[in-house]
């Protein structure tokens, strides 16, 4: 009996173990009061970018070894796939007509489709967010200590390398006020660009910040965790807020709406609708 109590007892921990993984893995999305959430698609694999062609929602798959696509979806559900063969595509943002997407892999093009024809615009590694500013547009590296800022002209084709040697920064944004913001995971922290070079930090205390979106309500932080990610808000008076939590390695945050956006889950493989009440 003594034997048998003591294998019992040495089970606990494991049992609590199990169940705490299991807890990260199933627990649903919470929402901070005023808000709701629903799911919009599902079986979208690692779901990453986000757009709008018209009424039709893009989103890009991010999958590794040319097994990723940027593929559309009608109001009706239909799926096409508008890009195959792509290796993580990753960013996603409109630009000169058509979309401009990345891939987050060595020595991959970040390009332009439209009307149809996917067009190269200039070459990375590990391109991943992108932000569109008239004719140009602005991208970041993910990589460990070797990241570039960088912004290309249409104009004249050109690309100037804004910043070097970032580690893991993986979003870039403009706001409503000019100021450039871009993510930096390693250190937990979303940084101003300054053209003194300094840089300082803007928000700090984040959990590897990955995606960043500015609007009327302020700015918008999703963390890149695997299990028990958060999506934050912090309001032009500075204050921060957690607005979802237990989401799954999530993404980019595309506004729908006047009260509504919709956020890629790649984790959980679907993107779900964000809703003011």
């Amino acid at each position: 009996m003594k034997l048998k109590s003591l294998l019992l007892l040495a089970g606990i921990p494991v049992a609590c173990g199990l169940g705490f993984l299991a807890w990260q893995h199933y627990w649903p999305v919470q929402a901070a009061a005023g808000w709701s959430t629903r799911l919009v698609y599902d079986n979208v694999e690692k779901a990453a970018g986000l757009g709008f062609d018209g009424a039709n929602v893009l989103v890009t798959q991010e999958l590794r070894n040319d097994t990723g696509s940027l593929i559309s979806i009608a109001p009706d559900g239909t799926r096409t796939t508008l890009v195959a063969n792509l290796s993580k595509p990753d960013g996603l943002a409109p630009f000169m007509g058509g979309h401009a997407f990345s891939q987050e892999w060595e020595n991959k093009p970040v390009q332009l489709l439209k009307d149809g024809k996917v067009t190269p615009l200039f070459m990375g590694t590990d391109v991943q967010g992108l932000k569109p500013d008239g004719d140009k547009l602005y991208a970041i590296e993910d990589r460990h200590d070797h990241g570039r800022l960088m912004r290309y002209d249409a104009a004249d084709g050109s690309l100037t390398v804004l910043r070097d040697n970032l580690s893991e920064s993986e979003s870039v944004e403009i706001c409503p006020g000019g100021q450039l913001l871009y993510t930096a995971k390693k250190q937990g922290v979303v940084r101003q660009f300054d053209e003194s070079g300094k840089d300082p930090v803007y928000v700090d205390g984040i959990t590897n910040p990955t995606f960043i979106l500015c609007d009327k309500r302020g700015l918008w932080i999703v963390e890149d965790q695997t299990h028990l990610a958060r999506l934050w808000l912090r309001t032009p008076d500075g204050k921060l807020q957690v607005i979802l939590s237990h989401l799954r390695a999530p993404q980019e945050l595309l506004p729908s709406g006047d009260n509504t956006y919709l956020l890629a889950e790649g984790g959980r493989n679907r993107v779900i609708e964000l809703k003011a009440q």
